[in-house]
């Protein structure tokens, strides 16, 4: 490791972090919240729970690198629109999620479904009031899981260009230098460290009723 090139090149590399952190989390806060009313859907009505699982499952299969270069045809963007990438890793924080909503909310015992439609709970009072919160730890070990992948997948947009921490492994390829590389993956692995910290943070604020949460 040089690390007289990382103190001058550290402006640069904060730089790369915070649009990784961008691209990874953007997507998946709109994935989640695109996922749950799909999932309540697919939980509810029976008949559609096939087809929007496989669905979902089809889309997490698309190659990452495919995605992000159909995109800019499909939006009208640029290929080196960061938009691009967002969408992309939507629709996988989407698939990926849809499943876990649905999951979440068939853990939720039925005697408790009994109990809160006998207090007078009805539809989406129901589920934003007892369902959701219930389902909270199972919908958070996805989260934990889509996390980690978005941190993953994003760093394949270097090699379209798009700057964040995937840059410093072309950069490092490019110029047969190793620590761009090594300081690449240590990154990663503390970005998705860190989100995975503040998931399971919130999950626990949010359900302080639970003595742990559930692992993924």
């Amino acid at each position: 490791m040089n690390f007289e090139w990382l103190a001058r090149q550290s402006d640069y590399i904060l730089g790369l972090v915070g649009w990784h952190i961008v691209l990874a989390v953007t997507p998946l806060i709109l994935g989640l919240l695109i996922a749950l009313p799909i999932g309540l859907l697919a939980h509810r009505k029976r008949i559609v729970y096939t087809p929007i699982i496989g669905t979902a499952g089809l889309l997490y299969t698309v190659p990452s690198l495919a995605l992000f270069v159909l995109l800019p045809q499909v939006l009208g963007t640029r290929i080196l629109d960061p938009l691009n990438i967002i969408v992309a890793l939507t629709v996988y924080t989407v698939a990926l999620l849809v499943r876990v909503v649905t999951d979440a909310l068939a853990s939720v015992p039925e005697e408790t479904i009994q109990a809160a439609t006998a207090m007078g709970y009805r539809g989406w009072q129901r589920f934003l009031l007892v369902e959701l919160p219930v389902g909270i730890p199972v919908i958070s070990a996805g989260m934990r899981v889509a996390a980690v992948s978005n941190v993953s997948l994003v760093s394949i947009a270097a090699l379209l260009g798009i700057p964040q921490i995937g840059s410093l492994f072309t950069q490092g390829f490019q110029l047969r230098f190793y620590t761009p590389i090594i300081a690449g993956i240590i990154l990663c692995l503390v970005l998705a460290l860190v989100l995975d910290g503040i998931i399971m943070f919130i999950t626990r604020r949010l359900t302080p009723w639970t003595p742990k949460v559930v692992t993924s």
